[in-house]
C-alpha cells in the first residue's frame, strides 16, 4: 500500500541501502519484491559452512565411521529439511514472519511458551557458532578471542539491522566465495590432502546408538530452521508457487547439508580433526603454502551472515514477545534496540561459557530438537490440515481477534508432546564423558534417542485431536470480509490501551 507507514522499503528493493522497515507486521503485496530464484541459494548457504562441518565430527567422535556418518547424517537433514521447507510456504502465503503466525495455535499472550524455546535456538546457535570462531582463530591465527567475538557479534548486528535485502546480498556473494573453496578441499582430501604425518585413519565401525544420534543431530539441525523460514520468504509474492518453493528450500538445504557432514566425517575419520577451521588450514597448506589461511579467513567471512541470520530472527522473536505483552509499533528504532539488547546478551553468554566447541555442539542440537519439535508438529498440523492455510491475519495483531489471548490447544499440545517425550530423552555430556540425563525407555532402547519422533506423533495428533472443536465455517465468514488494507490497518495501528 503507497500509504503504508513503512513505505520507504521501496529504497531497498531499488537497490539503496537503508534499515528494514518491516520486522514483526505484514508485508503488503506491493512491496513483495523477493525472488524464487533465490531461495535454493538462500538455504544452501544456510547449511554450507565449517559449523555444518563440526557436525560431522560428532560421528567418529562417537565411534563411527565416516561412511555411516554420512548416510546417518544426510538421513537426518533430509528428515528435518522436510519440516523446515513445509514452514517456508507459510511466508509469502501470510507475508508475517514465522513466530507471529504461531498466534493461531498458541494466542497472542500463549505464544510467549513457544517464543522461549525459539529464543534459546537463536541465541544458542549463535553461542556455539561464535565459539567455534573464537577456538578455530585463536589455534590458526593467535587472535585473542575476545575480539573476535565483540568483532563477529557487531558484524551480525549491522547486518541484521540493514535486515532482509542486504542479507540476501551477504548470502549471495558468501555463497560465491566459499564454494570454489570447499569444491577444492573436497578434491583434495580425496586425494590423501592433509594426511601426511597423520596415524593411519581409525578403524571406526557402526553402532545404533551412534547412528540415531546422528540421525537426531541432523534431523534437529535443519529442524531448527523451521522458525526461521517464513521470516526469509515473507517477500516473496503471494501467488508464488507452494511446490516449487518447498522444493527449492529442500534441495538446497539438504544438498548442502548433506555434503558438510559428509565431509566433516571425513575430516575426522582421516585427519583426526576436532577443529573445522584447523582441519581446513592443515588441508589447504598441505596443497600450497598460505592457502590454508586464505581458506579459513573465507570461511569465516562467508559464515558472518549465518550470525545475522540468527540475530535477525531472534530479534523478530523478541519484538513478538514484548507485542505479545503490550502492544509496539514495528519502528526501525525498534529493531535497532532489540538488535543491540540481543547482541549484548549473546556477547555476554560468549564470553562466560567455556568448553570444548564440539561436545557443546552436540549437547546443544540434542536439546534444542527437545524444544522444537513439539512447536514444529503444532503449527504445521494446524497450518496444511486444520486450517489449511486460512487465517485472519488482522486478529493476529489483537488479544480481543478469534485466535485470543491465549489458545489452550496449542499449549496443552505442546506441553502433552514434552512431556511424552522425556521417557525417551538421552542427554549426554561429550566433554565429562558421561551422560546427564537418560530417561527409562532410553535406557531400554539403549541410549537410542526417538525422543524427537515421539513429540512430533503426539503433539501433532495431541493437537489434531483438540481443534475438532474450532469453528472453522466462523472463521472462514471473517477471512472473507477482510481485505488487504484492512491488514496493514490493524498491522500498522498505533498503541492502544487496553490492547
Amino acid at each position: 500500500m503507497s500509504g503504508s507507514p513503512h513505505s520507504a522499503h521501496a529504497l531497498e528493493a531499488s537497490g539503496g541501502l537503508a534499515i528494514e522497515g518491516h520486522s514483526i507486521d505484514y508485508i503488503p503485496e506491493n512491496e513483495r519484491h523477493a525472488k524464487l530464484s533465490s531461495q535454493g541459494p538462500f538455504w544452501f548457504l544456510g547449511n554450507f559452512h565449517f559449523f555444518t562441518i563440526s557436525i560431522g565430527f560428532v560421528g567418529p567422535s562417537l565411534g563411527l565411521s565416516a561412511l555411516w556418518t554420512m548416510l546417518a547424517g544426510a538421513l537426518g537433514i533430509m528428515f528435518g529439511t522436510i519440516f523446515m521447507a513445509f514452514h517456508g510456504s507459510q511466508g509469502p502465503e501470510m507475508g508475517l514472519p514465522q513466530m507471529i503466525q504461531s498466534r493461531a495455535q498458541f494466542g497472542y499472550r500463549g505464544v510467549i511458551l513457544a517464543l522461549m524455546a525459539t529464543m534459546f535456538v537463536f541465541v544458542g546457535f549463535n553461542v556455539v557458532n561464535i565459539s567455534l570462531i573464537m577456538n578455530g582463530l585463536e589455534h590458526v591465527f593467535g587472535i585473542d578471542p575476545t575480539i573476535v567475538a565483540i568483532v563477529v557479534v557487531l558484524i551480525g548486528a549491522l547486518l541484521s539491522i540493514y535486515g532482509h535485502d542486504l542479507m540476501h546480498k551477504a548470502f549471495k556473494w558468501a555463497l560465491l566465495a566459499t564454494l570454489p573453496l570447499y569444491a577444492l578441499v573436497t578434491i583434495a582430501l580425496m586425494f590423501g590432502a592433509g594426511q601426511e604425518g597423520v596415524a593411519p585413519a581409525t578403524d571406526l565401525g557402526f553402532s545404533w546408538v551412534a547412528f540415531a544420534t546422528l540421525f537426531a543431530i541432523g534431523a534437529s539441525y535443519n529442524i531448527s530452521y523451521a522458525p526461521y523460514v517464513s521470516d526469509y520468504s515473507r517477500y516473496l509474492p503471494k501467488n508464488t508457487s507452494r511446490p516449487k518453493l518447498i522444493a527449492a528450500v529442500f534441495i538446497g538445504a539438504s544438498l548442502s547439508g548433506s555434503w558438510m557432514i559428509g565431509l566433516g566425517a571425513w575430516l575426522a575419520q582421516q585427519l583426526k580433526a576436532a577443529d573445522a577451521l584447523v582441519a581446513l588450514n592443515q588441508v589447504g597448506s598441505s596443497m600450497i603454502p598460505g592457502l590454508g589461511n586464505v581458506l579459513v579467513i573465507v570461511s569465516v567471512a562467508g559464515f558472518l551472515p549465518i550470525i545475522a541470520l540468527n540475530t535477525y530472527s531472534a530479534m523478530l522473536t523478541l519484538l513478538t514477545g514484548v507485542d505479545s505483552i503490550k502492544k509496539i509499533t514495528p519502528t526501525p528504532r525498534a529493531r535497532v534496540m532489540s538488535i543491540s539488547a540481543i547482541s549484548v546478551i549473546l556477547l555476554t553468554c560468549v564470553l562466560s561459557i567455556k568448553g570444548d566447541g564440539i561436545a557443546l555442539l552436540n549437547t546443544f542440537l540434542v536439546l534444542l530438537l527437545y524444544f522444537l519439535v513439539p512447536w514444529t508438529a503444532v503449527n504445521l498440523v494446524d497450518y496444511f490440515f486444520v486450517r489449511k492455510g486460512r487465517y485472519a491475519i488482522p486478529h493476529f495483531f489483537t488479544p480481543k481477534g478469534i485466535y485470543g489471548a491465549w489458545q489452550f490447544r496449542g499449549i496443552v499440545s505442546y506441553l502433552i508432546g514434552f512431556a511424552a517425550m522425556v521417557p525417551f530423552f538421552y542427554i549426554f555430556d561429550a566433554a565429562a564423558g558421561k551422560e546427564v540425563f537418560v530417561g527409562p525407555l532410553a535406557r531400554m532402547l539403549e541410549g537410542v534417542d526417538i525422543a524427537w519422533l515421539v513429540g512430533l506423533v503426539v503433539s501433532g495428533l495431541a493437537y489434531y485431536l483438540l481443534s475438532r472443536s474450532i469453528d472453522l465455517e466462523y472463521e472462514r465468514r471473517i477471512i472473507d470480509s477482510i481485505t488487504e488494507s484492512d491488514i496493514v490497518a490493524m498491522a500498522h495501528q498505533p498503541v492502544e490501551e487496553g490492547r
